[in-house]
């Protein structure tokens, strides 16, 4: 736990005994935490500096009073790695939501940033100006959001998560759709099949954290700064110094894969790779292509 001027935040830092690379930071997706990133953190670890940490209000770490927008979201990281000690430049490995966290940083603090692994980053000039389609994908969000809250301080969240962990599949389905509509159970069922993916002993501790209120809190704060986040990283992010890799999923979009390229091209030194066989969750489909593009920016493949 690191306290960054008020508010602690947790970090898992892992370093090696002899470091043959810059320090790689690891920034997760809207709701996720550092837990994401243990398949490919234990890797790079074994030959640089890593941290992996949970932004205020998810994770282990304690909610924040500011504004949840890019910008608040940038000058934290740089307080906690400051204070963890990290020298710059890093390498900022992010994936989804944290796609925009890195390129503002990048853009802002272009001598602390040595390169970007962006793994399917939301699309930034859509969530800039969502459509009506992407603003009612918002607000359901945000409902979503509302609803486990409120399940959470009644005890509803813990017993159907402790109903899943035991097998059951059913009651928590029916749970999810009475109490949130088709959207909480598609949800349900969406994020399930996701945390399976990671090792069976973090599993514990992603349900203790989404039994806590504050997690739903911070979720609801995050998604309804997306707009302006995205707006801003579109405005001030036009170049970016750094070398680039975007790893794109699969099953991306038109839309997201014609953002990917344009982001790709802030740098001269950008570059797109497709991972036709991984979903949005890349570091958990394919660990072994995000290692891969973490050891090339970093002059080791």
């Amino acid at each position: 736990m690191i306290d960054i001027g008020g508010v602690r935040l947790h970090a898992d830092v892992m370093e090696p005994p002899n470091a043959s690379a810059p320090p790689v930071i690891f920034e997760a997706g809207i709701a996720a935490t550092s837990l994401s990133w243990r398949l490919a953190q234990k890797e790079i670890a074994k030959f640089a500096p890593t941290l992996s940490y949970d932004r205020a209000g998810l994770g282990w770490s304690e909610s924040a009073a500011k504004p949840r927008d890019v910008h608040t979201l940038v000058e934290e990281l740089r307080s906690l790695l400051k204070a963890a000690g990290l020298d710059a430049p890093r390498v900022i490995v992010a994936h989804s939501f944290g796609g925009l966290i890195a390129l503002d940083y990048a853009a802002r603090y272009p001598a602390e940033v040595a390169g970007l692994v962006l793994i399917d980053p939301v699309g930034v000039a859509e969530w800039a100006n969502p459509s009506r389609s992407h603003s009612a994908t918002l607000r359901r969000g945000i409902f979503l959001a509302r609803c486990g809250e409120a399940l959470a301080r009644v005890g509803v969240v813990r017993f159907t998560l402790n109903r899943l962990a035991s097998g059951a599949r059913r009651m928590p389905k029916a749970i999810a759709r009475a109490t949130s509509g088709r959207g909480g159970e598609a949800f349900l069922t969406r994020m399930v099949g996701e945390i399976r993916k990671m090792p069976p002993e973090l599993w514990p501790m992603v349900q203790s954290h989404w039994c806590d209120t504050k997690c739903f809190i911070a979720m609801r704060r995050y998604l309804m700064a997306l707009p302006l986040s995205a707006d801003a990283v579109l405005r001030e992010a036009t170049s970016i110094a750094a070398p680039v890799v975007v790893l794109s999923a699969g099953n991306a979009s038109e839309t997201q894969r014609a953002d990917h390229e344009r982001v790709a091209r802030l740098s001269a030194r950008g570059r797109v790779n497709v991972v036709e066989d991984a979903n949005h969750w890349i570091q958990l489909d394919r660990p072994d292509v995000v290692i891969r593009a973490i050891r090339e920016l970093a002059r080791l493949e």
